[in-house]
């Protein structure tokens, strides 16, 4: 039995890009920089799979004798956003940057948006959503008019009171919405973001979706599914690849959920791929630069990382990476273009060996299928041969 394990610390970079300051991110660096900000930061459990041996990692002990393969990865791709990052890991690269829209979108959008729901939008703006529902969650309420706004991704979001939009309609209109964003308005994802509360003071709930595009050619996991083989989804995922190459799902509401979820897949007999995403690191902490609340996300993973590791078989593969930065000790509240680390482990994998800055994300999504047998037109190049 042959099962890859991929699990993305959202948002969890290492450090700038040769190119981060074409993207306003020059000084980035997630992992460095929350290390140096927070006394007593130690993550022994990665550290022991060789977080700290990898070049160029600051603030993180190295060890002697890593347990695990150990690396770095260069994002290919135009962009620093989540879809991006996690199509480039399962074998797609990006050639053209999602559209942005740091002004609001044009009127022609939001026309024919307020058409398809036959009701006014509010907001229009890019802007953080906390302080969005703050600004204009009393007006929603008032009104009914849903909420509109955007942020530095490639991204519609649509906010909503739980209790004045039912979810299944909040559902319908981003459903929509992804159907209007096309053509030159493709926007990576369109979100739902509801949220419960009163005169003012609002919550974001866990019930949040996304309405991906779907991937611009076939991944890593179209080609496992059509071979037959299993294809889990934790967490975003499957709203990331818009359902596509993926045989069972399940969302969770925060990281401990998703490690729970992962270790709850890895009971079953399957060949296949695991892919999870822990978002927490970014959604809650990374964007509303919290340092201290996004190191003790990262202390409370590495905690239980021996759980997924006791939990694998002789067979299985375990890649721990990222699909972006998002450093929290910056004045920037958004993602920033960063390497992202590279942990590979299994118990028939080779310990201590350093693979080095690889060029692309792809070599992932490269790695999985040649370990799995796949054949297909993937992006990057494999590293198998150095870690068996």
């Amino acid at each position: 039995m042959k099962r890859a394990i991929i699990v993305v610390l959202d948002s969890v970079g290492m450090g700038e890009l040769p190119d981060a300051d074409k993207y306003g991110d020059k000084g980035s660096n997630t992992l460095g920089n929350i290390a140096a900000c927070v006394r007593d930061f130690s993550l022994p459990n990665l550290q022991e799979l060789g977080l700290g041996n990898i070049d160029n990692m600051k603030g993180i002990r190295k060890v002697d004798n890593p347990k695990g393969c150990f690396g770095r990865m260069a994002e290919r791709s135009a962009g620093k956003d989540t879809t991006t990052g996690h199509w480039e890991i399962s074998g797609i690269v990006v050639e053209r940057p999602f559209p942005v829209y740091p002004n609001g979108f044009p009127k022609e959008v939001i026309e024919a948006f307020e058409k398809a729901i036959n009701r006014k939008t509010i907001g229009n703006i890019a802007a953080s959503g906390t302080e969005i529902i703050k600004m204009l969650g009393d007006q929603h309420v008032k009104t009914g008019y849903p909420i509109v706004y955007t942020s530095a991704d490639s991204v519609f979001q649509i906010a909503a009171h739980e209790e004045v939009i039912g979810i299944e309609e909040l559902y319908d209109m981003c459903s929509k919405a992804r159907k209007i964003l096309k053509g030159e308005h493709a926007v990576g994802r369109v979100i739902a973001r509801p949220f419960v509360g009163s005169n003012g003071e609002y919550k974001r709930t866990e019930r949040r979706k996304d309405f991906s595009l779907e991937p611009l050619a076939k991944t890593v996991l179209d080609y496992t599914k059509e071979k037959g083989m299993d294809v889990r989804a934790v967490g975003k995922i499957e709203d990331i690849f818009a359902g596509r190459g993926i045989t069972h799902a399940v969302h969770t509401k925060d990281n401990n959920d998703g490690v729970d979820k992962t270790l709850e897949y890895l009971k079953d007999d399957f060949n296949g791929i695991i892919f999870t995403n822990l978002v927490e690191f970014d959604m809650v902490y990374g964007h509303r630069n919290d340092v201290e609340g996004y190191a003790k996300a990262l202390i409370e993973f590495d905690r239980r990382l021996p759980e997924i590791i006791n939990a694998l078989r002789d067979d299985d593969i375990l890649f721990i990476t990222a699909d972006h930065g998002c450093d929290p000790t910056t004045e920037s509240t958004d993602h920033s273009r960063e390497h992202v680390p590279l942990l590979v482990y299994g118990k028939r994998i080779k310990q201590n060996i350093n693979l080095g800055t690889r060029s692309s994300f792809c070599d992932v999504g490269a790695t999985v299928a040649h370990y799995l047998d796949i054949t297909g037109e993937l992006q990057g190049k494999s590293f198998l041969n150095e870690i068996k």
